[in-house]
């Protein structure tokens, strides 16, 4: 497909703009998709509130964005499980396929991922991006291509619950109420842990919470955490902790109501990178920690559990921003956090 499209840039720390690029060609193993919707991740925020996540600095023009659901307009030369017109999610990180970890299943460890919107590779806030058609998984007749988009912060829930070793009978606490600690709260239900309790300090997100599913909410601000946990639990406290929040103090109170034996999995970012905790609680408890780093081998169990009404992808984005006013939606998102829950771009016109 020939011609030009329009493309979000951040000129800027906290400065949008617009610019036009050809049409990217597909290569012989990739499709062209015409995105609909890209999620606003909590990493676009960062990079563009301050220009940098650790080592990975931003170098204007550059384009954010990489949580993209679309349509295939075109197909590469060796492209069989594809066709144009079919509506797809995109995983956003193309690995080396070669290394330790990608031969070994561990793909998302790569070294060498390209992944949307991490510098220097560009983002999808675009009309159109070419992408490895392995990468782009076909939606049921029942997902939209708004749910598509989602897709992708919901696979990194997945991935905590299957880190954490989730199953029924469990009572699971997801600390912060933000969207991966929403979607990390509906994987759990979807894998089918019998109680999810969420716990933040905004109502807002709360509220989310409970219309999303939870069993019930703690306000970290109004009630004593660790004390309401052990009540919820007869005095057990929790059998999987999912901690989202990225603080210290979540993360110490986690120590604290999780049950003896139990497993907390860390997918938060603190500010700083660092955190003290309470280790010799820790080891008296014998407790199991995992890091999770975004996630691997998920995208059709997270799409089965949309399209099978398991996951309500429809009601968890807050705002859907025009692609016109992406200095709006950014601002907007950055500066009012209580109340932008999700916020997704709507790329596509209707």
């Amino acid at each position: 497909m020939e011609g030009k499209m329009k493309v979000a840039i951040m000129t800027d720390i906290g400065k949008m703009d617009y610019t036009t690029r050809d049409i990217p060609t597909p290569k012989e193993d990739e499709v062209l998709v015409k995105i609909e919707y890209v999620g606003i991740c909590g990493s676009d925020l960062h990079y563009y509130e301050a220009g940098r996540i650790g080592n990975f600095i931003v170098e204007p023009p550059f384009v954010l964005g990489h949580e993209a659901g679309g349509t295939v307009v075109e197909v590469g030369k060796y492209v069989e499980h594809l066709k144009v017109g079919d509506r797809v999610a995109l995983e956003p990180g193309k690995t080396c396929g070669k290394c330790e970890f990608c031969r070994s299943g561990r793909y998302n460890l790569c070294p060498d991922v390209q992944f949307f919107a991490t510098p220097p590779v560009d983002g999808v806030f675009q009309e159109y991006v070419a992408h490895e058609a392995d990468l782009c998984f076909k939606l049921p007749d029942n997902v939209s291509t708004m749910e598509g988009a989602l897709i992708e912060p919901l696979a990194v829930g997945f991935h905590a619950a299957n880190m954490g070793g989730a199953h029924a009978g469990q009572t699971a606490v997801v600390t912060g109420s933000g969207c991966i600690g929403l979607v990390s709260m509906m994987a759990l239900k979807a894998m089918g842990v019998s109680k999810v309790y969420v716990v933040d300090v905004i109502p807002k997100r709360l509220d989310k919470a409970m219309e999303l599913g939870a069993t019930g909410v703690i306000n970290g601000m109004e009630e004593d955490t660790v004390q309401r946990v052990m009540e919820l639990t007869g005095g057990k406290g929790a059998d999987l902790v999912i901690e989202t929040a990225g603080s210290q103090i979540t993360t110490r109170q986690a120590i604290e109501f999780a049950k003896k034996g139990s497993t907390i999995v860390l997918v938060g970012y603190s500010a700083s990178g660092e955190e003290t905790l309470p280790i010799g609680m820790a080891l008296d408890k014998e407790l199991t920690f995992k890091a999770i780093f975004r996630y691997r081998h998920i995208y059709p169990m997270a799409i089965e559990a949309v399209a099978d009404g398991r996951v309500d992808l429809k009601h968890l984005a807050t705002h859907i921003f025009d692609f016109d006013n992406m200095q709006y939606a950014m601002d907007t998102s950055v500066h009012d956090k209580a109340n932008v829950v999700k916020g997704v771009i709507k790329i596509a016109k209707d």
